[in-house]
């Protein structure tokens, strides 16, 4: 059930977000300014279709899937990824892959907040989303 996501998240801290960046390859300006950006991620679903929105000062960022079905999606730092987002023991898993390499995030709610769990190679970042 992807109910407890549904609705507008604010971001209250964040771990080794820079250093995941890092992995994933993205630039010092793109890192820098992604790393001062209090975001907010609005979850919503219509149907079968799931819609997160990541908003900050800089970037807006949309993606709409289907669960269990691979799409194409042009990240916020610009990569183009193919993405699949399953629901797993009450976690939203996202798997975005390109050009060989591969990076998990893992959204869950844990005492009312969205824990996002960001994975590539052995850099792990947490963030923490309080309900706006």
């Amino acid at each position: 059930m992807v109910e407890p996501f549904l609705g507008t998240w604010k971001l209250v801290s964040s771990e080794n977000f820079d250093d995941y960046m890092k992995e994933l390859g993205v630039s010092f300006a793109i890192r820098n300014d992604g790393g001062l950006a209090k975001s907010t991620v609005t979850i919503s679903a219509k149907d079968e279709v799931m819609t997160i929105k990541t908003e900050s000062s800089s970037i807006t960022v949309e993606i709409s899937f289907k669960l269990n079905q691979e799409f194409d999606e042009v990240t916020a730092d610009n990569r183009k990824v193919k993405s699949i987002v399953m629901l797993e023991n009450g976690s939203l898993i996202q798997v975005q892959k390109w050009h060989g390499k591969e990076t998990t995030i893992k959204r869950q709610i844990a005492d009312g907040k969205m824990v996002v769990v960001c994975t590539m190679n052995k850099v792990v970042s947490t963030r923490i989303y309080a309900k706006a």
